[in-house]
């Protein structure tokens, strides 16, 4: 079945395809409708999911980290200084090895206040342990949240799948919506191994000693590297059954590129379109598309980025003091490389504002005719 729906109605409809068996939610700006849909369906008898309605995001995932833990399926989704206010419980639900499903809708982190779209909401949860995947479109918004449960359920880390604020959630797009009989043999019913069980007392999460501790961390690292291959055989098994899949990361445009541009999210959409135009210009440029944030696909990218030698970044995020963060993981992911490209920091598109066909542009040009960037962030659309 093909509707015209938003971004955040097709979470709605991954969450329901899911059988989720409980969402918490709390609401904020621009995720609100997301769980407003929800609550809809399951007040109406339409959908068999326990809803629980809390004073904050704080307990959102609180309660997940308690259902989760009991052993079923969860949700909850947040923006912004919601995201915020979760923080402890973040590194809580990772600590715990939960596979809960979290949709953030990327918004700007005040003060000044603002609605609009930037990743320094979700980026800056990068070290909380969970694994983040980018969309790029509202089909991909959906496919995602299915992938997400069966990536999540197999490594035992969860999963924060991340759209642009009102680029998506706000904005309609025809979407593939498969049924729940085409889905239930993708995604079984959540089994876990250690749920919580009256005739078998166990306890969780407990205080442990420095005799431990360390050996708790080196696990989730061991199941982060674990996720490149399990994602791809996820989404391998994805493409098989809905002849769509998505990979840690995407190349397109020239085959041999001595220019390439990496971006992330909606930015992507956008820069298909310059980049085939520049090539038909004679530019030699191909785009990156990464989807997978954490963890880092350092490896995909490195086979992916051969022969290039420049690698122009667009971000639309800040870690004040350094730059933009993508640039920034690109560039500690190639550090120990022999041969890398030389890589040019473009940041834009903060609080909301466009980037256009034309900084798009602009950020390949710079890029093409410089041989190192002149400084260290540079700058898209700047007002001076």
């Amino acid at each position: 079945m093909k509707k015209v729906i938003t971004g955040n109605q097709a979470v709605a409809y991954g969450v329901i395809l899911s059988r989720v068996d409980v969402i918490s939610a709390y609401p904020i700006t621009p995720q609100t409708t997301i769980v407003e849909e929800l609550s809809e369906l399951i007040a109406s008898g339409r959908l068999k999911t326990i809803f629980l309605k809390v004073e904050s995001e704080h307990s959102a995932m609180a309660a997940l980290i308690g259902a989760s833990t009991g052993g079923v399926r969860c949700f909850t989704a947040t923006s912004s200084h919601g995201l915020a206010y979760m923080h402890e419980m973040l590194h809580w639900a990772s600590g715990a090895r939960l596979p809960i499903v979290l949709v953030n809708v990327n918004r700007a982190i005040g003060p000044p206040w603002n609605i609009w779209s930037d990743q320094s909401d979700s980026l800056s949860q990068r070290d909380t342990g969970w694994i983040q995947l980018y969309c790029e479109n509202n089909q991909e918004v959906l496919d995602t949240i299915l992938q997400a449960y069966r990536i999540a359920e197999s490594v035992k880390l969860p999963v924060m799948v991340v759209l642009d604020a009102y680029v998506l959630s706000h904005t309609s797009e025809a979407v593939e919506i498969p049924t729940m009989e085409e889905v239930d043999p993708f995604l079984p019913p959540y089994c876990p191994e250690y749920p919580i069980d009256t005739q078998e007392p166990m306890a969780f999460s407990v205080i442990t000693t420095p005799e431990y501790f360390l050996e708790f961390r080196y696990k989730i690292q061991k199941a982060m590297e674990q996720v490149p291959e399990v994602a791809k055989k996820v989404d391998d098994e994805f493409r098989s059954r809905f002849s769509r899949g998505y990979g840690a990361i995407e190349r397109y445009g020239k085959k041999e590129a001595e220019i390439l541009l990496m971006t992330s999210g909606t930015v992507t959409g956008t820069s298909r379109i310059v980049i085939q135009k520049l090539i038909e210009k004679g530019v030699s440029v191909a785009g990156i598309k990464i989807k997978r944030f954490r963890p880092f696909p350092s490896e995909e990218i490195y086979e992916e980025i051969k022969g290039a030698k420049k690698l122009a970044v667009i971000d639309r995020n800040l870690s004040a003091g350094v730059g933009g963060i993508f640039a920034q993981e690109l560039r500690a992911s190639l550090y120990s490389r022999g041969e890398r490209p030389q890589v040019f920091g473009f940041i834009s598109g903060l609080g909301g504002r466009d980037i256009t066909p034309e900084l798009i542009e602009e950020a390949v040009r710079y890029t093409w005719e410089h041989p190192q960037p002149e400084e260290e962030i540079l700058w898209l659309g700047l007002k001076k």
